[in-house]
């Protein structure tokens, strides 16, 4: 009996330790998938309003997310890594203007994006604009092959030229 008792309680042991480290290791696995992510405003007043009160500059990313490849490669090969994530959140306050073809937006979305694409000028998919934080036009641009550092000095030559 008391040999049926010890291997049931090693058994019981074995099976905790097993649980126990499953969970540590799916724990680790979730903490090192998390990644930063960026604040996209949906309105460019608001915008110029954070821009002026935290002395940034405004990036406006006129895109068309679910259709334009040069759009969807800026997203995945710049915008969604850690250099340019860490490089705007401390300098830039962003802007997405979406125009999907499938995703569904409300008719003043709509309106609201194609009034300011008229209003600049927009003509294809990606368009960057850089603003100052009084709403000027400093810079357009759009997708740059070279990843997330070779954007980010990019974006920097138009913010902060060379005299």
């Amino acid at each position: 009996m008391r040999k049926l008792f010890l291997i049931m309680v090693i058994f019981a042991f074995s099976v905790t330790a097993c649980v126990a480290e499953d969970v540590r290791v799916e724990a680790t696995e979730k903490v090192e998938n998390v990644k930063e992510e960026l604040l996209w405003l949906e309105n460019f007043e608001e915008a110029q309003e954070i821009a002026k009160t935290e002395d940034k500059t405004i990036l406006v990313d006129f895109t068309g997310s679910d259709w334009c490849g040069w759009c969807i490669k800026l997203d995945n090969e710049v915008f969604s890594q850690t250099a340019f994530i860490d490089y705007a959140n401390a300098n830039l306050v962003l802007v997405k203007l979406d125009f999907p073809r499938k995703a569904p937006q409300t008719e003043e979305k709509k309106n609201y994006n194609r009034a300011l694409a008229q209003k600049y000028g927009i003509k294809g998919f990606p368009t960057i604009l850089l603003f100052d934080a009084n709403g000027e036009v400093i810079a357009k641009t759009g997708y740059q092959k070279g990843g997330p550092e070779s954007y980010v000095l990019h974006l920097e030559e138009f913010i902060h030229p060379k005299q």
